[in-house]
């Protein structure tokens, strides 16, 4: 299985997203409104919008990123190595801008692409809307727009072990469990990286955190290859 993807030609992403504001109170007024039309489709009866409002992170309109984690595989003394490497901080288009060039530098080689978990979904989109809202340039390898499905660049574990049926969603951690690959014992999930942003104003233990995704997707993928597994001694980061 995708004996026509090496997994050294492969740039592993993820990304971390929370709510442009940590309160509701703070979002400007007409996206106040804006929010309370859009979140219609999911309160529940009786819910205002203020109470839902930490489900924004998931929403490139009303969200943010605060930290991109991009790993690649590569051999070392005979052995396979990981090395992750973070864009993380307060100044989203900054961390953008930084992350648009060493992706533009990757993919820039043809045989080259770029893989996540659900990232067809969420991750690729969520960064290209936020660079076109920051007015940056999109990387030749997110700009899909007339592209022909064979032309996108895209890998995902997810979309993999579908295997055609779209109806069907599995969690990295319940991959990752099931095919018995070895994930340290993280000390937050996605749901906690808002209060971890905001509140703890701890980005570093956010960044960790996406990079042992990085590393989990990456692992997912050799699985999938029916290639060893990277030992976790070897992995590092940048």
């Amino acid at each position: 299985m995708l004996e026509q993807y090496p997994a050294e030609n492969i740039m592993f992403i993820d990304i971390e997203t929370v709510p442009q504001h940590p309160a509701f109170e703070e979002v400007d007024p007409e996206l106040q409104i804006l929010w309370d039309k859009k979140s219609t489709y999911f309160r529940k009866e009786g819910q205002l919008a203020a109470e839902v409002y930490e489900r924004a992170g998931i929403y490139a309109e009303f969200g943010k990123i605060v930290c991109i984690s991009a790993g690649v595989i590569f051999h070392k003394n005979g052995q396979r190595h990981f090395k992750a490497k973070s864009f993380a901080g307060d100044d989203e288009k900054a961390l953008l801008e930084e992350f648009a060039k060493v992706l533009s530098g990757f993919t820039s080689d043809p045989k080259n692409h770029i893989c996540g978990h659900n990232s067809r979904e969420f991750d690729f989109p969520f960064i290209a809307r936020r660079m076109i809202i920051h007015g940056i340039t999109l990387p030749p390898v997110l700009d899909v727009a007339g592209k022909k499905p064979w032309e996108i660049k895209f890998l995902d574990t997810l979309d993999l072990w579908k295997f055609g049926d779209y109806k069907h969603y599995t969690s990295l951690a319940l991959l990752t469990k099931i095919m018995g690959i070895p994930t340290p014992k993280d000390d937050i999930d996605g749901s906690q990286v808002a209060a971890v942003y905001y509140q703890e104003r701890d980005i570093e233990r956010i960044a960790v955190y996406c990079e042992k995704d990085v590393f989990a997707t990456a692992q997912l993928f050799l699985r999938f290859k029916g290639e060893p597994l990277i030992h976790q001694e070897n992995f590092t980061r940048a």
